[in-house]
């Protein structure tokens, strides 16, 4: 019995063990304050064009543990772009607040992937609508981008489609796009 006793006390040890080094692994790979960032030039979204207007404080933005972060996408409906043209246009968007959220706010994009990358397309009724909803989203900090096609798939050039707000907590974005119906 002894030796049964001793087999299965070094089992729990080990699994303890074991379980302790990944915790220990997992912090340090996962805490972006102790990793590298590595932060590449700002570039052009392959042809389109993102209006640089300046932006408010993007670092002022904390989330709490644990709230859901969102990001939102609203595309002018006004437009009739095709659906492969809306998805292009959205993923510039997303691309455009990566992208500035990585250099001034890593910590509230790091938040925002480990909450699941919550991203929501919602109707936008004219170009003025968008310019409005961004220079509001600005003023509360928020990072927004609004894209302007590059007539690469056709419409104008330097046409207003999409406006990317966040990602930031849900309840500050909804005080931006709360009334905005979905895509």
């Amino acid at each position: 019995m002894a030796t049964a006793q001793r087999t299965t006390l070094y089992a729990v040890l080990t699994a303890a063990l074991v379980a302790g080094t990944s915790l220990t692994i997992g912090y340090f790979l996962g805490n972006p304050t102790l990793s590298p960032t590595v932060v590449p030039p700002e570039e052009d979204d392959r042809g389109d064009l993102v209006e640089e207007v300046s932006d408010g404080d993007l670092s002022a933005i904390t989330p709490a543990f644990l709230e859901p972060c969102k990001m939102v996408l609203v595309v002018r409906n006004d437009l009739k772009m095709t659906d492969g043209k809306v998805a292009a246009q959205c993923g510039h968007a997303t691309v455009a607040c990566y992208k500035a959220l990585e250099r001034k706010n890593p910590n509230l994009l790091r938040h925002w992937e480990r909450t699941g990358q919550a991203k929501i397309a919602l109707r936008g009724s004219s170009e003025d609508q968008l310019l409005e909803l961004e220079a509001i989203a600005k003023s509360l900090n928020l990072c927004a981008r609004v894209i302007r096609d590059a007539e690469v798939t056709g419409g104008a050039q330097g046409t207003v489609t999409v406006l990317g707000i966040g990602p930031a907590p849900v309840t500050l974005v909804n005080g931006v796009t709360g009334k905005l119906r979905l895509l």
